[in-house]
This record gives C-alpha cells, sequence and structure tokens, in this order.
C-alpha cells in the first residue's frame, strides 16, 4: 500500500522537466506604467495547448520546437497571432478594438455529453435531457441515459432503485452539490424525495471518483446541481398528471433581495390515488401517497470580494400506502383501510417520512489570485420514518451531520493544481425492527489532498489520497488515480483505480425485506455494526472515448470496462425462501461491467444513442458461487430525439423515445418452497418503450404529453402467495418488470424570467 501511494505522487514529477515558455500580455492603451491583462486566452495554433494569463498578465505555457503560432486574445481586444522561433521570454501588448462589427455565433449544446478533458470518465446531463422525460423526481431522471439503471425494488412500495456498474445505490455516492445527501435512512426512497425541477444538471462520475467528497463512493458519484436563485426562472410552474392516478404541482419562485442577495421558493407537491389491480391479486399495482417538499435557498453574490454563498432549508412530509384491496367490477373500492375489522383481514403497509435538511456552502476566490480558493460546506439532516408493512414494523431516526473544508491551489503553473482540506462525519441511527431495537453511533475525522496535472494537450491526472479515522470503520487510508490520456484527436484513453469503505444499513437498504414472511438471521455477531464489519472495496476501470465524423455528421463511440472487488461485503442472502440472512463475505464477490455506447447526429436536431451493457456478477453465498439475482446479463438501449427549428416567436415541437431490453434474470431460489410457490430459475426477458412529445409555444410556455412502457409489458403475479399473505412464502421482492402496465401522461411548463 506504502508503495502504491508512493507511486500516485511520484507519477506526476517525472512530467515537470517539460519545456515551457512565460511571458506577459499587456494593455497598448495604457497610458502610464505598463497594464498587464488578467484573464487573457494564450494558446498554440492548431492544437490544444493553451493557458490564461495570471492577474498580473503573465503566463506559462508548454513549450516544443513543433509549435510556431502563439494565438493571444482577450474580451475587447484585437485577437493577435505572433510567430515563435525559439524559446525566450515574450511581452506582448494587445490594442483595443473601438469598432467589432456585428457577429452572429449559434451554436446546439448537446444534452448530454461525456468529457474529453477530465481526467474521470464523467457523463453531464443537462437541464434539457431532464426534460427529454417526466422526471419528476431524482430517481426518475435516469430513463434516457444508460449509464444509470433503474428499477423497482418491489411490487408495494412503487420505489425505484438505481443501479451504476450492475451494484446498487449504497455504493453510489450520491450528493446535491458535492455534499453528500442520498445515504443512511434515505437510501431506499431518498431519491424520490428531490424533485425533478429542483435539478439543474447532473453530473455521473465512473469508478471511484474524488477522494474530496469522502470515502463512501465504489462504484462511482452522482452529483445533482440544484437550481439557482440567481439564474433560476423568477417563476416556474410544472403540473403533471397521469393516468395512474398521479397528480404534481412544482413551483419556483425566485426574488432579487438586494445587490447581492437572492432567494428562491421552492414547492413540490404530489399526490397518487389511483386504485389499480390490473392482475387480479387483490394488491395494489401502484401505492397511494402524497408529498410535500418546501425548499427556500439564498444565494450571496459578491464578485469584487469573489465570495459566493448558499444556504438552503427544506422540509419534506412523505406518505406511502400500499397492500390488499377489494375492488368491484366499477373500481370502487370496498374495503375498511381505516382500521377494525378489515383490519385483520387485509394486508396493508404504511410508509410515513419527515425530514429536515439546512445546508450551508461558503466560497472564496482570491480576486488578485484568482487559483487560489476556498471553500466549505456543512449539512444537517433529521430523517425519521415510521412504517409497518403487514404484521412488520419498522422505524428509523437517522440524525446526521456532515462538514467539509477544502483549499485550491496551483504548484508553479496552472497545469499542477492541487486540493487539500478536512472533513467530518456524524451518524446517529435509532432503529425498531419488529419489537427488537438497534441503535449506534458514527463519526469520523478525515484528511484529504488531491493533485491534479493538465498539460492541456495529451495527458490530465488526477492523484488523490485521504486518511479517516472512525469509531467504527478505524483508521485508514484510501488512495484514488485516474488518467486521461489522448493519443490522437477526438479521443481520450482513461485508467482509475481506487478503494472504498463504507457501513451497511441492512435495514433501512433492505426494506423490500419487511413485505414478505421471511425471518431476518443475522449470522455474524462480533462486527460493531450489528455483529457485521464494515464494507470494502476496490474498483477498477478502464475506458476509450473517441469522436469522429460519419458522413459528415458529428458522431462518438466509447468503451467501458469497470470492475469491483470485494475485500468483505454484507451479503445479502435470499437463497432460503424463508429466510434473509445477512452475513461477511465468505470468499470472493466481484462485479464485471461492460458498456458501449454509440452517439450519432445524422442531421441537424436529430440525436440517436445506443449502447449495449454486459453484467458478470458473482459472490460466494453459503450455498456457493451464484450470479446475482434480478439483475439481467445483457441489456439493450436505444434514444432518438428530434427537434424542430426554433421559429422567431420561439415555438418549437420536441419528440423523444427511449428503448430498454433486458435480458433473463435469475430469481433467488424457491426451490424448497412448496410447489404451488416455486419459480422458474429465471424470468422472461423484458422490451419497453417510452416516448414524449413536447410543444413549445413560447419562451415561456410549453405543453407535454408521453407514455411510458407503451407496449404495456407487464408481470403478471408479481407476489408470491398473494392469496395468504399473513402465511409463510408470502413475498412481494421477486420483480423483474413493470406491474402496472402502460402509464400516459401530461403536463405543461409555464416560466418568467
Amino acid at each position: 500500500m506504502k508503495k502504491y501511494i508512493l507511486f500516485i505522487f511520484l507519477l506526476p514529477l517525472s512530467l515537470f522537466s517539460q519545456e515551457q515558455l512565460e511571458g506577459r500580455i499587456e494593455d497598448a492603451n495604457a497610458t502610464q506604467e505598463p497594464k498587464g491583462l488578467g484573464g487573457a486566452n494564450v494558446y498554440w495554433l492548431d492544437t490544444s495547448v493553451g493557458t490564461v494569463t495570471d492577474f498580473e498578465g503573465n503566463f506559462t505555457i508548454p513549450y516544443d520546437a513543433s509549435y510556431k503560432n502563439l494565438v493571444i486574445s482577450y474580451v475587447g481586444y484585437q485577437t493577435d497571432t505572433i510567430q515563435v522561433s525559439e524559446n525566450k521570454r515574450i511581452i506582448h501588448k494587445l490594442n483595443a478594438t473601438s469598432n467589432l462589427e456585428e457577429v452572429t455565433v449559434s451554436a446546439r449544446r448537446k444534452a448530454s455529453a461525456r468529457s474529453y478533458i477530465s481526467s474521470q470518465n464523467v457523463i453531464n446531463i443537462s437541464s434539457a435531457e431532464l426534460l427529454k422525460a417526466a422526471c419528476c423526481n431524482l430517481s426518475e431522471s435516469f430513463e434516457t441515459n444508460p449509464s444509470i439503471d433503474v428499477n423497482f425494488a418491489d411490487a408495494i412500495s412503487g420505489a425505484r432503485q438505481i443501479q451504476m456498474l450492475g451494484l446498487k445505490s449504497p455504493y453510489i455516492l450520491i450528493a446535491t452539490e458535492n455534499i453528500p445527501a442520498i445515504r443512511g435512512a434515505a437510501q431506499s426512497y431518498g431519491l424520490s424525495f428531490i424533485p425533478g425541477t429542483w435539478v439543474e444538471s447532473i453530473q455521473i462520475t465512473k469508478g471511484a471518483g474524488s477522494v474530496v467528497n469522502g470515502y463512501e463512493s465504489i462504484t462511482g458519484q452522482i452529483n445533482a446541481e440544484l437550481q439557482k436563485p440567481s439564474t433560476d426562472f423568477s417563476f416556474y410552474q410544472n403540473l403533471y398528471a397521469a393516468n395512474n392516478g398521479r397528480k404534481e404541482l412544482n413551483t419556483h419562485i425566485n426574488t432579487k433581495v438586494s445587490e447581492k442577495w437572492d432567494t428562491g421558493f421552492y414547492l413540490h407537491g404530489n399526490l397518487r390515488d389511483g386504485h389499480h389491480d390490473k392482475n387480479d391479486d387483490n394488491f395494489l399495482d401502484m401505492p397511494l401517497g402524497k408529498q410535500i417538499n418546501v425548499m427556500n435557498r439564498w444565494q450571496y453574490t459578491n464578485p469584487e470580494k469573489g465570495i459566493v454563498s448558499f444556504i438552503n432549508f427544506r422540509y419534506m412530509e412523505d406518505e406511502n400506502q400500499s397492500g390488499q384491496i377489494h375492488l368491484d367490477h366499477n373500481g370502487d373500492d370496498g374495503g375498511d383501510h381505516g382500521g377494525g375489522e378489515d383490519l385483520q383481514q387485509l394486508w396493508e403497509s404504511e410508509i410515513q417520512t419527515q425530514r429536515i435538511d439546512v445546508a450551508a456552502k461558503l466560497g472564496w476566490v482570491n480576486p488578485e489570485i484568482p487559483y487560489q480558493s476556498i471553500g466549505v460546506q456543512t449539512a444537517f439532516g433529521r430523517h425519521d420514518q415510521d412504517s409497518f408493512f403487514g404484521l412488520n414494523m419498522y422505524d428509523i431516526i437517522h440524525t446526521s451531520f456532515y462538514g467539509n473544508a477544502l483549499y485550491n491551489s496551483i504548484i508553479s503553473d496552472s497545469r499542477h493544481k492541487i486540493k487539500t482540506g478536512v472533513s467530518f462525519t456524524y451518524d446517529s441511527y435509532e432503529e425498531v425492527v419488529n419489537e427488537t431495537t438497534y441503535g449506534r453511533k458514527e463519526n469520523s475525522v478525515g484528511a484529504f489532498f488531491e493533485y491534479n496535472y493538465d498539460n492541456l494537450d495529451k495527458l490530465n491526472l488526477t492523484a488523490g489520497v485521504r486518511v479517516d479515522n472512525s469509531n467504527v470503520l478505524g483508521f485508514f487510508v484510501t488512495p484514488r488515480l485516474h488518467v486521461k490520456y489522448t493519443p490522437w484527436e477526438k479521443s481520450a484513453v482513461r485508467f482509475s483505480v481506487g478503494s472504498g469503505r463504507r457501513s451497511a444499513n441492512i435495514f433501512t437498504e433492505n426494506q423490500q425485506l419487511f413485505s414478505t414472511s421471511r425471518n431476518i438471521n443475522i449470522l455474524d455477531k462480533d462486527g460493531k455494526i450489528y455483529g457485521l464489519d464494515p464494507e470494502k472495496a476496490w474498483n477498477y476501470g478502464i475506458s476509450y472515448l473517441q469522436g469522429f465524423n460519419l458522413f459528415g455528421k458529428k458522431a462518438d463511440v466509447t468503451f467501458d470496462f469497470y470492475r469491483t472487488d470485494f475485500i468483505n461485503q454484507v451479503v445479502v442472502d435470499w437463497e432460503n425462501p424463508q429466510n434473509v440472512r445477512f452475513y461477511n463475505l465468505r470468499g470472493e464477490s466481484y462485479a464485471n461491467s461492460f458498456q458501449t455506447e454509440f452517439n450519432y447526429n445524422p442531421f441537424l436536431h436529430f440525436d440517436i444513442r445506443l449502447a449495449y451493457k454486459y453484467y458478470d456478477i458473482q459472490t460466494d453465498y453459503i450455498s456457493g458461487r451464484l450470479e446475482k439475482p434480478l439483475t439481467p446479463k445483457n441489456r439493450i438501449f436505444a434514444n432518438a430525439s428530434y427537434e424542430t427549428q426554433l421559429t422567431e416567436a420561439g415555438s418549437q415541437w420536441k419528440f423523444d423515445t427511449t428503448f430498454n431490453w433486458l435480458d433473463t434474470q435469475r430469481f433467488p431460489s424457491t426451490a424448497s418452497s412448496p410447489e404451488a410457490f416455486q419459480l422458474e430459475e429465471r424470468s422472461p426477458t423484458v422490451a419497453t418503450l417510452n416516448a414524449q412529445i413536447t410543444k413549445v409555444f413560447s419562451p415561456k410556455f410549453e405543453l407535454y404529453l408521453g407514455g411510458e412502457n407503451i407496449t404495456n409489458v407487464r408481470q403478471s403475479n408479481p407476489v408470491v402467495n398473494a392469496e395468504n399473505p399473513f402465511s409463510t412464502y408470502f413475498d412481494t421482492t421477486f420483480v423483474y418488470g413493470p406491474i402496472f402496465g402502460s402509464t400516459y401522461y401530461a403536463g405543461l411548463r409555464y416560466k418568467i424570467d
């Protein structure tokens, strides 16, 4: 380990010896002493090698004898190209432009794109991509992105789970504005607690990610940037309704309080009141419920002093009801869900959640030295859930605090950037599982250092290490390395390696177990987390991105391969239909993920995205090595989007279609169940089609109409032993595809700048 960490920090030193050209860019119109132009662009013609002058107008740029022409540009000044024949300090003066002819520049930003520049494998999803689907909450924001898998957790709760590289969301660090957000008690349902309209953009990072945001990420990081009061619409209204009984309201109101202060009020409400039982098993296909979610966001901006700050206050209440119903042929609800005698006859479930979040961010950039900055992040959260599932009860109170202080600077010149800082986390868990009380308190203090080398041409390297001391995980070191190399034009070859650790929250991360008749067995007793040990894994990845022209139009293709190796894992064993067992890994557990993706723009405003994904995920259970259950080995994804030319009045049509095909999935073993409750070893394949049409009438108003699962694919018997939910072998977790069938929705968006 020591040799590995030493390698991370010594490797960049071999690059420092590259020859450098120094110089200074000045204002030719200065009447007194020379005035340096800070922020001027300096780059070698016909290359991607460039830099920006510092506050005094000084610059340092890589030099090679093959570079002959240096381009210098600055807003409001004439762009100059000067010939350079030797490595000798340059002082050049730019002349102001007094008369500029009108220039019209038009460009179309891709709604979803991979970075060619970053050392990390980052996929950027803009707000335009989020509008291609209903996107009512964060869990539904990935329907048009093949890198994230979205599936239902069970046949009761309606909760959607996401996966990256074949592993569930607990192995992904999910943050809002780089503050870890969906963790602990929020793992099962927390993605549905962030409304889609609140999200400005999403960044998906494959692999171990940066050490700056913590040690918990194993397969990747997802960061959601929220709307900013200073740049969001002063008024925004989104209404949504679907044939499954779901109705939503989203309202944004943003106001400029003073020259430096802006504030925004964000209101989200949804109601789910449709009683549907299309497969006639007397269980609701979709849960009933309602949610109120309110956020007040403050932004302070002082560009003269280089200060930007955000403060968020959020309160949310969510209620979810599901279970058995009695319907006559007219669809009238004949059951008494309020209690009494029917409470003994009907299997019902209810989840009530209250959540309070307070977060603050402060960023300072040195006005005189723009590459120096300091940032402070803090967040407090309290998550209170009361729930029952038939005869099972589960309550949890999770109180958390997160603090992070960060310093950015450079070494020598802007090619060598550093980030360093300290962080603190605190988590308190109080859980009640039926009649048993569980509780623990975790705290950790850590420090991190991250070095980035970027020569703006061939190589971009990020090497980081953090050390943490936790009362549960102990003292440990987390190293991570990301390298991007550009062998030729429009290409990027990436390699990454890193480790991650986490505490498995076995009950809140696997709440679907309560909607079964299974007994809960924790087989290990010596660990600090309810008898279990912390999880530790290494992630390795390699990726190749190549852009090219196909029939004169832009295209790109990506090949990704990632492997996750667990040193220790809390195994969730569903292989006995009467039990769910938790125990420390006894042997090996790994996840191999391969994905290839093709993006093409065959003609103006028409985009095609195709992807194929293969998973090989194996774990050594007590019963032997088995493939991960309910995870298809092969997936095929296709998305096509088209939008008409924007008219002078601002009207436009937008069309989007997404196709998903899932291979067969292994069911957990039911061999020991009575024959009536035994399932096949594997599920059927599943193919779904989603589509949406949007009519933009003006920059202020648009309507959208869409359908999910238009082909009406439906799992016919998602509940095992549905006739006797209080008896043995009742199980709602064998879900491999849609339950409700086709869903159609409509909505409108109205906005005022």
